[in-house]
């Protein structure tokens, strides 16, 4: 099928539920079905309508250009909005196509952020502590609920580990590209000879997952309790409020203290849980499908380097696709995270467009 047969397609379907839906004929569950499947080829629809419009004006344009008794006046006008026109039809056939990509169906859901201190000692804590703090402030940027769930310290005020839920529109679209290594290069507070060290910390973004998307049978949880510590083993409360679930048929563990409520903790850590699960189900399905991808932007690997944050120089490097920005300031501010993101965002995109190719 070509993309004109698609794009036929997509319109017909659509006024078909927009006949549908006006004939009220649906019952309640069906309504909403049918209601979110028109909602999603709304703008699909309309920009289709747009470049259709464009390739006929186009056509109009070539032939008042061609014809041999107009007006020069009016053939200069005409041959003047032809090349406007040639320059914008490419933008909406691109546009178009890229609205037909099988969606993620993670993009839309909530996310559950995890980093940790990697190779480089304190070093590597403190710098996890500045991504975690980084993502939080870009969070507040784009207008999401960032709630910090569990946050393991560090004798000098960095960070062992550190997880947050993420909450808003299209979270796990922007986070999803964040998995991976993160390398620092420079120069640690505590180091007196001024050398340039490198230490690393690991991001993990995994999508929210309801009980819809992951059932976790009780018989299939240990759960233990026991008394919350702080940094440096100081009680944090003298209650057993702190949870430890492991999901038996994997072996993956969650502990959750940060609540002094027992019942909140493991609230929060069966959230986690699941997010993993699910996140390990989605890795299983992607391995499949990977194997025959030709591009793709990152493996998803955790153990995969994906940037550099070089402070002496002032540079971020992502090495996914050579991207090099010299703002590491308004980076970890949040600010500068949004043109990475993009540009990994339309890396994948044309990716997966040369793919359908």
């Amino acid at each position: 099928m070509n993309l004109d047969d698609t794009f036929n397609k997509v319109v017909a379907r659509h006024d078909e539920l927009r006949d549908a839906l006006a004939a009220g004929l649906a019952d309640s569950g069906e309504f909403a079905r049918l209601s979110k499947e028109y909602a999603d080829l709304t703008p699909i629809a309309e920009a289709i309508g747009e470049l259709k419009k464009a390739k006929a004006e186009a056509i109009d344009l070539a032939q008042m250009i061609a014809d041999p008794d107009g007006d020069p006046e009016m053939k200069a006008m005409a041959e003047e909005e032809f090349r406007d026109l040639s320059k914008r039809i490419p933008d909406f056939e691109r546009r178009v196509q890229v609205s037909l990509l099988p969606k993620d169906e993670a993009d839309e859901k909530n996310a559950i952020l995890e980093v940790r201190a990697g190779t480089g000692g304190d070093e590597a804590g403190l710098f996890a502590a500045e991504l975690f703090e980084m993502y939080r402030r870009y969070a507040g940027l784009r207008g999401w609920r960032f709630e910090a769930m569990d946050v393991s310290e560090t004798a000098v005020g960095g960070y062992k580990e550190a997880t947050a839920n993420i909450t808003g529109r299209n979270v796990f679209a922007r986070l999803k590209f964040e998995s991976g290594v993160h390398r620092v290069q420079r120069v640690p507070a505590t180091e007196a000879q001024g050398r340039i060290h490198t230490s690393a910390a690991t991001v993990a973004v995994l999508p929210e997952a309801e009980e819809v998307d992951i059932h976790i049978d009780d018989k299939d949880l240990r759960i233990d309790v026991f008394r919350s510590s702080g940094p440096g083993g100081q009680s944090v409360n003298t209650t057993d409020s702190a949870v430890r679930i492991t999901h038996l048929p994997t072996g993956l563990v969650v502990i959750q203290q940060d609540e002094k409520s027992q019942h909140k903790n493991k609230a929060k850590a069966l959230k986690v849980l699941r997010a993993r699960l699910y996140d390990r189900e989605r890795a299983e399905k992607d391995a499949v499908r990977a194997a025959d991808r030709k591009n793709q932007v990152g493996s998803g690997d955790r153990s995969e380097r994906i940037r550099t944050y070089n402070f002496p120089q002032g540079r971020v490097t992502d090495h996914r696709i050579n991207l090099t920005l010299y703002k590491i300031d308004k980076m970890m501010s949040g600010e500068a995270l949004d043109e990475f993101v993009d540009a990994l965002v339309s890396e994948d995109e044309a990716a997966r467009l040369a793919e359908m190719g």
